[in-house]
């Protein structure tokens, strides 16, 4: 991966999110501020419970934050809305841990795939069907996936299908939230090796949220680690991996094997 544009795409300050219940506060993430590189993975790790996936929801503003200010390419994504919202969704996409759950299992692969394009009401060159068998060849599918439903896919399968969806409208930014932690070792590493060469051949900023640091050294440039809501370590993957300065981020180390990834 090239790092020699290094302008900042997200930049995020002071984060909090704050929940109520019966009159009491819980603070899940507390003034969490950091920065995504255009054309880099950042690598957002903790155990569960730890706020990774708050913290991206906020950055998407799928959660809107208690305090704190989210910034995407020169825009106030927290004040933007209409049309300056609908414009900033088409360039920033999620793909979820649970590849099953995020596909309406209703729906054909070929609707889902159209659905963005419906949504945002866009026309791809070319017209749409072509490019759709043009998007599953990109994640390694065949045209037949097309009229197929989601049941009929293994995970590693239905994956492909979500990363497919993801990138659909060419977005800059694609937040992976454990995208593979719910598949098996070898077919998440297949996973892993379809991004870095998508991100490759496309430009893309990842967001990629995990609990296992040898996946996040293998994947990312920079890596953050955030502990009960907290920023608690954060630097440049290789040297946070290898040399980590906090017990607890040794602790992740030490809880997660290695993949079998080249």
């Amino acid at each position: 991966m090239s790092m020699h544009e290094t302008a900042v795409l997200v930049e995020a300050t002071g984060l909090v999110k704050e929940y109520t219940s019966e009159g009491r506060r819980s603070r899940v993430v507390d003034n969490v501020s950091l920065t995504i590189r255009r054309g880099e993975t950042l690598g957002l790790v903790g155990e569960s419970g730890s706020g990774k996936s708050t913290v991206a929801r906020m950055l998407l503003r799928l959660l809107e934050p208690t305090a704190g200010r989210v910034c995407f390419d020169g825009i106030d994504v927290l004040r933007a809305s209409g049309a300056e919202l609908r414009a900033l969704r088409r360039r920033m996409q999620i793909v979820f841990q649970d590849p099953y759950a995020a596909l309406n299992p209703r729906m054909r692969v070929r609707e889902i795939l159209a659905e963005p394009f419906a949504i945002h009401r866009v026309q791809p060159k070319g017209g749409l069907e072509p490019h759709l068998r043009t998007m599953l060849a990109r994640v390694g599918l065949e045209a037949s996936a097309l009229p197929r439903y989601p049941h009929e896919f293994s995970g590693g399968q239905r994956q492909r299908i979500n990363i497919a969806r993801a990138l659909a409208l060419q977005p800059s930014l694609v937040v992976l939230d454990e995208p593979v932690s719910a598949l098996d070792v070898s077919v998440g590493a297949q996973v892993v090796n379809l991004l870095r060469e998508l991100q490759r051949e496309h430009g893309l900023t990842y967001l990629f949220i995990s609990h296992s640091m040898p996946l996040v050294r293998y994947l990312c440039d920079r890596v953050a680690v955030l502990r009960g809501g907290c920023l608690v370590e954060e630097g440049d993957a290789l040297h946070v991996c290898d040399a980590p300065r906090q017990p607890y981020t040794q602790s992740l180390l030490a809880a997660t094997p290695e993949l079998p990834v080249r």
